[in-house]
């Protein structure tokens, strides 16, 4: 899917329709594995109907938008060089990615070479080693989401909790806001490492831990498939609540893998409580386009389009501009009004705060989402 775009350089500063050149932003997207493939289809068709909405009304000034896609495939030195090569193919700006630890190399890079970077999807807070006019970001950073998660747990009586999870700054920065939230109220962490346990051994683990919720930090499908049939399967366990913060049961394969014992799972979604008009138009043509209910990430895409569209209508394609305009947008997006702001300890520019949810899949319909917290 969309391989043949990748493969083909365009040509300079875009062909366009006619005479006129097109405005060219790049996508960075993951379409392969390791990559979350399902999480990157999402992300393009909303990117792509942004852009296709955009050249129905005129453009920008007259002029094509062009989405450059590259492939990521889950690989932050792959992202790296794609941002190199698209800074040279001259794009006034970069878009995209879901992969937090990706995107992270994707922002570093950006800020090094002085191009606006509005990242779509990925929620750790240190996209930048250091504060960045650069970068902005649109998906809530990951400690407003875990803190909402963990007050979640808390609610439902859940304060002693265990984790199975795989080495990377993404899990790692997880247990450590969830551990900071539960803390102070009681609440307590049990880290199992995936890297050194099987589902069956780390079941075993799980009944001697006495936690009473068990969160996958981990990839999907697998481990995280495993571990969840695992769970299910062992009487020992029959109450246990498994939680998924980072959103794995969100698509349409978690159903398709897990069937009813993929139920009952909650993860985070960025969506508010009922869609605007702007929201509901936007998600009617995109289940159209996907075959499937469209993911957050789908609408995560569409509004960055609408973010940067603004931005270039505004100030043109230069690079400079674009990056001081971050702290001016103001426009309704799909899921509430964008604004950009500094939030302390986070590098970006950022959204404070699109909506945040807890949902399941119903045990007794798991296509459809039940609510069980917002934040």
């Amino acid at each position: 899917m969309h391989g043949e775009r990748m493969n083909t350089p365009p040509s300079p500063h875009g062909a366009g329709r006619g005479d006129r050149p097109s405005v060219q932003i790049g996508a960075l997207v993951p379409l392969t594995p390791p990559g979350w493939v399902a999480a990157g289809r999402h992300l393009l068709a909303g990117l792509e109907l942004g852009v296709r909405e955009v050249n129905g009304a005129g453009g920008i000034a007259g002029r094509p938008l062009e989405l450059v896609v590259r492939d990521t495939a889950a690989d932050p030195e792959r992202a790296a060089a794609a941002v190199e090569e698209l800074a040279g193919l001259g794009v006034a700006a970069l878009a995209g990615e879901y992969h937090s630890v990706v995107a992270r190399a994707a922002a570093a890079k950006a800020d090094a070479l002085g191009l606006p970077f509005l990242c779509s999807s990925a929620v750790l807070d240190a996209l930048t080693e250091q504060p960045t006019q650069w970068v902005a970001r649109l998906a809530p950073a990951q400690s407003r989401g875990w803190q909402i998660y963990a007050d979640f747990l808390l609610r439902a009586g859940h304060g002693r909790i265990a984790v199975a999870a795989e080495p990377s700054v993404y899990w790692t920065s997880g247990v450590r806001i969830l551990r900071d939230r539960l803390a102070p109220r009681g609440g307590s962490i049990i880290e199992f490492d995936m890297r050194t346990l099987d589902p069956a051994a780390m079941c075993d683990e799980l009944v001697g831990s006495r936690a009473t919720a068990l969160l996958l930090l981990v990839g999907h499908p697998e481990p995280a498939v495993s571990i969840v049939q695992a769970v299910r399967r062992d009487r020992r366990l029959a109450e246990t609540m498994i939680g998924a913060p980072a959103g794995q049961p969100e698509f349409p394969g978690w159903a398709a893998s897990l069937g009813d014992e993929g139920a009952a799972i909650p993860f985070l979604r960025y969506l508010p409580e009922r869609l605007g008009p702007l929201g509901a138009r936007v998600e009617t043509a995109l289940r159209e386009e996907l075959a499937e209910a469209p993911s957050f990430v789908a609408f995560e895409g569409y509004d960055t389009i609408a973010v940067l569209a603004e931005l270039l209508r505004s100030h043109g394609a230069d690079r400079a501009r674009i990056a001081a305009s971050w702290p001016h947008v103001a426009l309704e997006g799909t899921r509430g009004r964008i604004q950009f702001s500094r939030t302390p300890g986070i590098s970006a520019w950022q959204w404070a705060w699109p909506p945040i949810q807890v949902v399941d899949r119903d045990p007794a319909e798991p296509g459809r989402f039940r609510v069980l917290h917002a934040g």
